[in-house]
């Protein structure tokens, strides 16, 4: 009886754990490690007014993985001049330049991939647009007319994507 006990035991617990897996990590208060840590660390600046901080890490569909983090403290973010990331901000204000960014992401890298969506526009168009996005170092080419996200702007932008969705 004991055996089955332990057994039926293990069960349960084999549940929750993938059960939890599944559903993904819990936004209680116990689970704001990235924020209790980013207080703490606020507390030893002195900075009373509080900071942010975002940070990720993302395996992306081609197989690269990125680790990356920032933060700042919220005296110095306001009193910045915000006008010069205005340019860079509009170059993600565009579902085209959103969609061509998201499928060099999954892989397609160069414009001719690129030309064959659905609903990107003609060549041209789409050079506009990668011109854009490399302009504002949203993109960068690596040769061969290939383009990429620079490995310090694929967190940024998929924190971007994030703040911005419903």
């Amino acid at each position: 009886m004991e055996l089955e006990q332990r057994v039926a035991d293990l069960e349960r617990r084999l549940a929750a754990l993938e059960g939890a897996h599944r559903a993904g990590p819990r936004l209680d208060a116990g689970d704001f490690w990235a924020l209790n840590g980013l207080k703490e660390q606020l507390s030893e600046l002195g900075a009373a007014d509080g900071g942010v901080l975002y940070t990720g890490s993302v395996r992306l569909p081609t197989g690269e993985q990125y680790a990356w983090q920032t933060g700042a403290v919220t005296d110095e973010l306001l009193e910045d001049d915000w006008a010069p990331v205005a340019e860079s901000l509009a170059a993600l204000g565009h579902p085209v330049r959103l969609r061509l960014l998201r499928e060099i992401l999954g892989g397609r890298r160069t414009a001719a991939e690129l030309a064959e969506l659905d609903e990107v526009g003609t060549t041209g168009q789409i050079y506009h647009h990668l011109r854009q996005l490399t302009g504002t170092g949203w993109l960068r080419t690596t040769g061969r007319g290939r383009y990429e996200v620079p490995p310090e702007r694929v967190v940024p932008l998929l924190v971007a994507v994030t703040t911005a969705r419903p």
